[in-house]
Parts: structure tokens; C-alpha cells; sequence
């Protein structure tokens, strides 16, 4: 009896059956080659990054902290994410057990709102820096970015920890298929067979509470910063402050348009084709951990000159 039939309507499934990517079954292997390349350099990347912070004593500064939070969150994404799909695409290996589909999705989304925190974290310190040249070290100390990330993380965790058991106390008695290779708050919700008005609330008010404010907190600072730049005479000195945040924007397009996107579609497109949605879930979970450590070392000095000594010395 396959998934999905009439006679496993009704009756409680045991496990949840992750998703390739759907009438491409055959091509698995072949698709599983660029999913290698783009984990692999995720890893490597964001290593790559933590190893030159850590080792170099003139990025011990408050920029370069925090990116070193984005790179973890970002390795931490990767990994959470990579034994399922892998062993999708590897040796169709899709079933995965509620327990175990349920810590997923904590790590998934406790991870994920962890990032929004830290890009927030980040947007203040070029606020700070452009705004607040002359008082830049004393707001941004050891200890102040200690206690932002350790705010972040408590942040993130506290919110997400009921999920896990809002979803345990369900009974599930539907087709158990999900959409993605690997589990997501709001698309297990939909397999149960009882009320799920109270996750769907609280799911849309952790968002909010993460999510929207963050992002209206961040383009908030960059409003800030714009009337800063332009009130700065020269015009090389604009260009110079503005290029200092090239690549944190960089970030945040990354991270927030495929979140953003995906919510979208689960919520309210649901006459959205399903490689839509399969192709929105690879791009919002691969991509900003893929993309991120390119963009700094392209766009940041002293990142870039770092690496390019590491492999050519």
C-alpha cells in the first residue's frame, strides 16, 4: 500500500516520508553531484571564514565577530540539513521518525530565526560605525557582543522550544509524504489529524516577533545610515562608508527573499506548483550558507587579502 492510499488515511503513521524533488526520481544521483559541490563549499567556506577570525588578531574587532556568528549559524544550517538530503538523493533513505523529524525542525528554525538575530546584530554595527564613528569601541565592546549573542541564541531557542512538543501531541493519520528533504514546523503541522489552529497562531507570531521585527529594525538602521552618508561632504568619503555595507546587504537579500518567498507559498500559495516549493526550500536553506562566505571574501579587504596569504604562502 503506498503513501498517500485511502487506507493509510486512517490509520497513525509511525514515520514521516521526506521528498527529492518530485518526477525526477531517476536523476537523483546526477542532482545529488551540485547538492555535494554546494554543501561542500558551504562547509569549507565558513570554516574557512571562523579558522581566519580566529587565527588573525587584527579581526578580533566587533564587524568581524559577529560575522564569525554568521559563518557558525551558517555551518550549523548545512549540517542540520545534509544527512537527510544526501541520503535522499544518495539511497532513497526518506523515511525519518517523528522524534527525529521534530529535533530537525528545531535546529532548522531555531537556526534560521538565530541568523535573522545576528544579521540584526550586524546592521547595528555599521549603524554604529557610520553613525557613531567616535564612540564605536566603547558601545561595541567584548562584553556588549558576548551579551547581543548570547540574546540572540536564548531569543531563538525560547521561541522555538515549544514546537517541538505542539507538534508531538498530535495524532497523524494523514498521508505522511513531506514536500521538502528534511522537516519544516509549518508543513508537519498540516499532516496532523486534529486542530492546528494554535500552532498556526503561534507559528505566525514567532515570525513576526523574529523575523518582521528584525527585518523593519534593520531597514530602519539603514535609513539611519543613508542620512548619515548623505550628509557627508566628500564624495569619496560616501562611497567609502556606503561600501562598508555592500556585503551585510548582500546578506540579508540572501537570508530574508527566499524566507520571506517560502512562508509565502506554504501559507497562501497553494495552488503553486510543488517544484516551486521544492526548489524555494533547497534555495532558502543552501543558498545564504553557500553565497555568505563568497560575498565577504570578495567584498571584505581584509577577509579576501587573509585567504588569498592562507593558500598562496
Amino acid at each position: 500500500m503506498t503513501p498517500g492510499s485511502p487506507g493509510n488515511s486512517s490509520s497513525p503513521s509511525s514515520a514521516f516520508l521526506l521528498s527529492g524533488i518530485p518526477g525526477l526520481e531517476h536523476l537523483h544521483i546526477w542532482i545529488s553531484i551540485p547538492l555535494c559541490i554546494m554543501y561542500l563549499i558551504s562547509i569549507l567556506g565558513n570554516c574557512t571564514i571562523l579558522f581566519i577570525i580566529k587565527t588573525e588578531p587584527s579581526l578580533h574587532e566587533p564587524m568581524y565577530l559577529f560575522l564569525s556568528m554568521l559563518a557558525l549559524t551558517d555551518l550549523g544550517l548545512s549540517l542540520c540539513t545534509l544527512p537527510t538530503v544526501l541520503g535522499i538523493f544518495w539511497v532513497q533513505a526518506r523515511d525519518i521518525s517523528h522524534d527525529a523529524c521534530f529535533a530537525q525542525l528545531f535546529f532548522i528554525h531555531c537556526l534560521s530565526f538565530l541568523e535573522s538575530s545576528v544579521l540584526l546584530s550586524m546592521a547595528f554595527d555599521r549603524f554604529v560605525a557610520i553613525c557613531r564613528p567616535l564612540r564605536y569601541a566603547s558601545i561595541l565592546n567584548n562584553a556588549v557582543i558576548s551579551r547581543i549573542g548570547l540574546a540572540a541564541l536564548g531569543r531563538s531557542v525560547v521561541l522555538i522550544f515549544p514546537l517541538p512538543f505542539m507538534l508531538k501531541r498530535f495524532p497523524y493519520c494523514r498521508s505522511p509524504v513531506l514536500s521538502h528533504s528534511y522537516c519544516l514546523h509549518q508543513e508537519v503541522m498540516k499532516l496532523a489529524c486534529a486542530d492546528i489552529k494554535a500552532n498556526s497562531i503561534y507559528g505566525m507570531f514567532v515570525i513576526i516577533s523574529t523575523v518582521g521585527v528584525d527585518s523593519l529594525l534593520i531597514l530602519l538602521s539603514y535609513i539611519l545610515i543613508l542620512r548619515t552618508v548623505l550628509s557627508i561632504a566628500s564624495r569619496a568619503e560616501r562611497l567609502k562608508a556606503l561600501n562598508t555595507c555592500v556585503s551585510h546587504i548582500c546578506a540579508v537579500l540572501l537570508f530574508y527573499t527566499p524566507m520571506i518567498g517560502l512562508s509565502i507559498i506554504h501559507r497562501f500559495g497553494k495552488q503553486a506548483p510543488h517544484l516551486v516549493q521544492v526548489v524555494m526550500g533547497f534555495v532558502y536553506l543552501l543558498f545564504p550558507p553557500v553565497m555568505n562566505p563568497i560575498v565577504y571574501s570578495v567584498k571584505t579587504k581584509q577577509i579576501r587579502d587573509r585567504i588569498t596569504h592562507a593558500f598562496c604562502y
